[in-house]
C-alpha cells in the first residue's frame, strides 16, 4: 500500500452510518446508498448543516454550498466524498 487514502463506497457508507447514527441518535439506523432525506424525519436542514460539518471533519474534506445542497441522499454524498480523493 503506497500510503495514499484509497476508500471504497462500502468504506464510506460504513462511515457515514457512524456519522448518521451520532447525528440523529439513533444506533439502530442502516443506511443504503438508496437511502435519502426523504426516508429519515430528522433529516431536516437545520440536521443537514450537522451532517455536512460531520462529514467534512470525518472525512477531512471541504464541501462547497453546491455540493452539500445536492446531498440530500446518500448515493451522492458517496459519490462527492470519493471525488475528493
Amino acid at each position: 500500500h503506497n500510503g495514499g487514502t484509497h476508500m471504497t463506497r462500502t468504506d464510506i457508507l460504513n462511515t457515514l452510518t457512524e456519522i448518521f447514527r451520532e447525528v440523529f441518535d439513533d444506533a439502530q439506523l442502516n443506511l443504503g446508498e438508496n437511502t435519502s432525506a426523504t426516508d429519515i424525519d430528522e433529516w431536516d436542514s437545520f440536521e443537514h448543516i450537522t451532517l455536512i460539518a460531520s462529514i467534512e471533519q470525518k472525512f477531512s474534506i471541504k464541501l462547497d454550498l453546491k455540493e452539500a445542497a445536492t446531498m440530500d441522499n446518500v448515493s451522492t454524498m458517496i459519490d462527492i466524498i470519493l471525488s475528493k480523493f
